[in-house]
Order: structure tokens, then C-alpha cells, then sequence
């Protein structure tokens, strides 16, 4: 994993530390891994394109004998809704089409897991959860059940389990996770962005730290999406649409009463440098360039937005499978090492070894080969 200079700056005393390994609850053992096999990135083989790839060869193939059973409409124009009534209709010849499609490329997923596996980051992997918007689907389930179930037949005793979260607000609620609890105590919420190469979602998330301290019942308290693809905008351009999005959110919580924390946390594509640049894979990022040495993202928003409830502005930045894996964090504590694929444009992944107790635990139960003890 290619990574940044450490170089740290503070406010208040707490690091500023942008795609940082060492995080509160969790160690980030990997990122955005570029493993290649003759073909390219293997990551390509289980995205969300290339399931329509899959269900498109099938229905080429079915036509040299007959109609096609999924209509007209080109494969790319099927929603995921469109699918899912499609396999879950009277038509079983319809459904048996896209099933075969969903076979094929779980396992290709499984796979590509399977080629994560031997990795020597994800070795201690006791569960794999999978997000992006491909999961948020009968198909995307069915598929990572499919996959699931391949691995183990490889002899992978690993679960593979749907994240829990909605994707798009798994792609907030992480950032909860990115700074310690004492700099959330006494505040009700904080703002969070997930950027990617289609949409920008800025949100309010709502901690409820009183009652759930290990952020387990955190909500997507309000969002607001813009589909920047539709507009082509020039990166400055997009940026002050962000900064809008944000200063809308914060009046809300104003008006709310809602006690906003001095944070935004943010979710960006790509290999996350130390201090905030982007070292490499922000090319699908509304108006290019976002990797330039003369830009910085949370410098940008901090000067944008210098205060948030009377205090300096503290803005912290990872990469998005990263951050949708972190919203994990409370429901992976029976074991030691996880990680995350997100399936969607490409397929984003992640590693992380729990801390603490929770990493302590996921030891005990393991003997002294390594495999867990019965």
C-alpha cells in the first residue's frame, strides 16, 4: 500500500493524520490494493460493470435462438429495481438468465477474494463484508451469498456478509470512526462527505455516543446528494457546490438544536496522502486534477469553512472502501482481522485488524496454527 509522508499537524492537540494505518478502533492493514493478474487490475473482474457484462453475453447468446427474455432495453439501461423484478417475476426464463449471470460473476468475485486472501495483509481475515451500491440489491445479495459459498468450497472458513448499513450511508457513518471519542464527547453529530467519480453526498451523521458509545446506532441524520456526472463541472466549481451542500447541513443543525462537533470527515477514491493530497486514483473526480501538488481538499474546505459551532474547523480524509468499511467496525468484534470489498464503478477494497479488546479476543480464539480453535 503506497502511503504519505507522516507528516502531522494539530489542532487542540489531536493529529491530523489524513489515510492514516493507526486509527482509534482499528488498524488499516491495506488499501485500495492494485493486485494484477494478465488481464489488468483483478479488482475489474468483480465490479459492477462487469456483472453487466456477464448478463449482457448471456443474453446475446440467448438470442441466436430465440427472444430475449429481458426485452429491448440495453443491459446498461436496467436499473438494479429493473433486475430484481426481472429474477423475481413469472417469466422463469427471464430469471434463469440473470441467475446464470449472477453465477458467473460470484465467481469471479469469489476469485478475486480468494486472490486478496493470499495476501499477506489479509491473512488473518475472519470476515469479508461487502458495500457499494451493487450490494443494495436482491441480485447484489444473492450474489455475495453465491460468492460466499464458493470461498468456503476453496477452503476459506471466512463469512462473507452484506454490509450493514445502506451503501450510501456506510460511505458517512465511517467517518465517525476516524478520530478518537474524546473529540466527539459532548457533541451530538458531525459532518461527513463521500466523494466519488459519479456522485458527491455530503451528510449530518448522528452519533448517539450517550447511549451507544461504540457508535453502533450511528444514522445518517440528514444528506443531500448531487449527481455532479449530469453537470460536468471544473473542480473549483464542484468544490463550492461541496462547500453549499455543507453550510445548508450545518444551518439544519442549527436550526435543529442539533450540537454539531468542529469535524468534517471525508471519503475520497484513491491512495490518501499523509497530509491530505490525492497520491493516485482521483482520476474519475468531478474536473480532473485533484491529484495536483497545488491541491489540497481538506485545506480547501477548512479555508472554506473555518468554523463550525464556534470552533477552528478540523477536517480528516480516507479512501472510500476504507471509510464504507469502517461503519463495520461495532458489528466485527468477534474477530481479529476483516475487510471490505465495495462493489460499484470499480471494486474498492480494505483490511483491518480490530485493537484492543476486540483484537485480543479474535487471538483467543485462534490455537496455535493459526486456525480457530473449536
Amino acid at each position: 500500500m503506497a502511503r504519505g509522508k507522516l507528516k502531522k499537524k494539530t489542532i487542540e492537540g489531536a493529529p491530523l493524520i489524513h489515510g492514516a494505518e493507526d486509527l482509534p478502533s482499528v488498524i488499516v492493514d491495506d488499501y485500495n490494493n492494485e493486485l494484477k493478474d494478465k488481464d489488468g487490475f483483478i479488482g475489474d473482474k468483480a465490479s459492477k460493470s462487469a456483472f453487466q457484462g456477464k448478463l449482457d453475453e448471456a443474453r446475446k447468446a440467448i438470442r441466436k435462438g430465440g427472444d430475449d427474455p429481458l426485452g429491448e432495453k440495453p443491459t446498461r439501461e436496467l436499473s438494479k429495481k429493473d433486475i430484481d423484478a426481472l429474477m423475481q417475476g413469472d417469466d422463469k426464463e427471464a430469471a434463469a438468465v440473470i441467475m446464470g449471470a449472477i453465477d458467473e460473476f460470484a465467481g469471479e468475485l469469489a476469485t478475486v477474494l480468494t486472490k486478496y486472501l493470499k495476501q499477506d495483509a489479509w491473512k488473518n481475515t475472519g470476515r469479508v463484508a461487502i458495500g457499494g451500491g451493487f450490494k443494495h440489491s436482491v441480485v447484489g445479495e444473492m450474489a455475495i451469498a453465491r460468492a460466499g459459498v464458493l470461498v468456503k468450497s476453496a477452503g476459506h472458513a471466512i463469512d462473507l456478509v452484506p454490509i450493514q448499513h445502506h451503501p450510501d450511508d456506510a460511505g458517512l457513518i465511517g467517518a465517525a470512526h476516524l478520530m478518537p471519542a474524546w473529540m466527539l464527547k459532548g457533541n451530538q453529530a458531525i459532518l461527513a462527505v463521500d466523494i466519488g467519480g459519479t456522485n458527491m453526498r455530503a451528510g449530518v451523521i448522528e452519533l448517539k455516543l450517550d447511549d451507544h458509545p461504540d457508535l453502533s446506532r450511528a444514522k445518517v441524520w440528514k444528506s443531500t446528494l448531487w449527481r455532479h456526472a449530469d453537470d460536468a463541472p471544473a473542480r473549483s466549481a464542484a468544490i463550492e457546490r461541496l462547500v453549499e451542500m455543507l453550510e445548508t447541513l450545518i444551518a439544519k443543525a442549527v436550526k435543529s438544536k442539533l450540537a454539531l462537533a468542529p469535524v468534517i470527515g471525508i471519503a475520497c477514491p484513491g491512495i490518501i496522502n499523509a497530509d491530505g493530497a490525492i497520491d493516485r486514483g482521483g482520476q474519475n473526480l468531478p474536473g480532473g486534477n485533484w491529484e495536483s501538488e497545488h491541491f489540497n481538499l481538506p485545506q480547501a474546505l477548512a479555508k472554506a469553512i473555518p468554523e463550525i459551532s464556534g470552533q477552528p474547523t478540523f477536517v480528516v480524509m480516507h479512501n472510500d472502501a476504507v471509510i464504507q468499511g469502517l461503519s463495520q467496525i461495532p458489528f466485527m468484534q468477534d474477530v481479529e482481522g476483516w475487510g471490505v470489498l465495495t462493489i460499484g464503478t470499480g471494486l474498492g477494497n480494505a483490511h483491518f485488524t480490530n485493537k484492543g479488546e476486540a483484537g485480543d479476543a479474535g487471538k483467543a480464539e485462534k490455537g496455535k496454527d493459526g486456525k480457530k480453535a473449536a
